[in-house]
């Protein structure tokens, strides 16, 4: 294995252990970790971008299959420009827009309990963001 790799495995694992604490978390074939969150479909891949700078990079599919109506569009970019952690992005497709909230940040060396709570941050702020969309309270 090369050093990339075992580096991009070690800090999968690492994201993988501090998830666990609160989610139940898949292991994909090509070592990407999936979970859902109040049903946020997310995924985590590790990728080095240079020696000694390996980044997470967190995915969350918040909504789909939304009409494309241009509120919703503002309503997402509004809310784009409240959040702290992620960037939003509308995607257009056949079937209306998609919205989702993307993370990297470097990662190499966290201890677990401050990674999942960075991770558990930007996902809960994508569940919020789903519930707001959708008009779902917490719990429904």
């Amino acid at each position: 294995m090369t050093t990339e790799a075992a580096d991009t495995a070690a800090l999968l694992t690492s994201a993988r252990e501090a998830l666990e604490r609160y989610l139940e978390v898949h292991v994909d074939d090509d070592g990407a970790l999936t979970f859902s969150h109040a049903d946020v479909p997310c995924v985590i891949q590790a990728t080095r971008l240079a020696e000694g700078l390996t980044v997470l990079s967190l995915t969350c599919v918040v909504a789909w299959d939304l009409p494309d109506d241009p509120a919703i569009a503002a309503s997402a970019a509004e809310r784009a420009g409240q959040g702290l952690f992620g960037t939003l992005g509308v995607v257009r497709s056949e079937k209306g827009i998609d919205i989702t909230l993307r993370y990297a940040f470097p990662a190499e060396g966290m201890d677990p309990s401050p990674l999942g709570t960075l991770l558990m941050l930007v996902v809960s702020t994508a569940s919020q963001l789903r519930g707001d969309l959708l008009g779902i309270g917490p719990g429904e």
